[in-house]
């Protein structure tokens, strides 16, 4: 498979992931998608390192693990109506009940990952923040590391860990295995940081595939469409008020200069 020049190769793994299929949410209860989404995959790499001068695209991901699920009773609690609000301003609080739900996750999972970044162009203002070369540097730095925050494998208990690897290295139940269709998948959201459109939209992938254990998700971008969720503006950003660039942050030239050592 042909790799970017900027890419980054890891490893993500767990002992459980949720990648919920939105149809199921309605009734409280979450059953997992078979694969993980490419939104969730986007998060997991900015989790590892992320800047707003550019944005990740994942190019493929190869499943490692046999596929297999296992359901948890949880209870959770029914916070809705038991505060004061607007409409009821004298409402006592009261405490919260419990409800019972049935979850269906994604056991034992791991997971290679090949993805690049491309420099975010609707955010002009970071233009001198674009070194190629350094981010690249600290993006691999950070995989070594595990990542700069929380992974997690589509929901918040679902606690994942990130290690470098070689996309294609090693074996999986799936090689050799021929193609596999998962039908219409949520694929990720459009944010108008993204975009340059002042909406926020989702995208589904109409046909989605696994081949011989390989989801290459550059060829889902022929096949998404697209639904506007919302208005919404997109985020500014402004040197030395909400953003360092990336000379002037000290913990990234750290990171700088430990990768120059080795």
């Amino acid at each position: 498979m042909n790799k970017e020049r900027n890419s980054i190769e890891f490893k993500v793994f767990g002992r459980y992931a949720l990648f919920s299929d939105p149809i199921t949410r309605v009734g409280g209860e979450k059953f997992t998608y078979q694969v993980p989404t490419y939104q969730a995959l986007v998060g997991i790499a900015e989790s590892i390192y992320w800047k707003p001068t550019f944005t990740w695209v994942v190019d493929a991901i190869r499943v490692m693990k046999k596929i297999q699920t296992e359901s948890k009773g949880t209870k959770t609690l029914q916070m809705d109506g038991i505060y004061p609000s607007m409409r009821s301003p004298s409402k006592i609080k009261e405490a919260g009940i419990s409800d019972l739900s049935y979850y269906t996750y994604l056991r034992d999972v791991e997971y290679q990952v090949l993805a690049h970044f491309e420099w975010n162009t609707h955010h002009p203002e970071l233009i001198a923040d674009r070194d190629e070369n350094k981010h690249h540097n600290i993006a691999k730095r950070c995989v070594m590391r595990g990542g700069r925050r929380d992974i997690f494998l589509g929901t918040r208990e679902c606690q994942g860990y990130a290690e470098p690897c070689t996309f294609g290295e090693g074996t999986s139940p799936y090689d050799d295995y021929g193609k596999l269709h998962f039908g219409v998948m949520f694929h990720g959201f459009d944010y108008p940081e993204h975009t340059g459109k002042g909406e926020f939209s989702k995208r589904l992938w109409k046909w989605s595939r696994m081949k011989d254990g390989v989801i290459d998700f550059r060829e889902s971008w022929k096949e998404l469409e697209t639904q506007l969720v919302r208005p919404m503006e997109a985020t500014r950003f402004l040197v030395g008020s909400n953003i360092t660039l990336l000379d002037n942050d000290p913990n990234e030239a750290d990171l700088q200069t430990k990768e120059e050592q080795t």
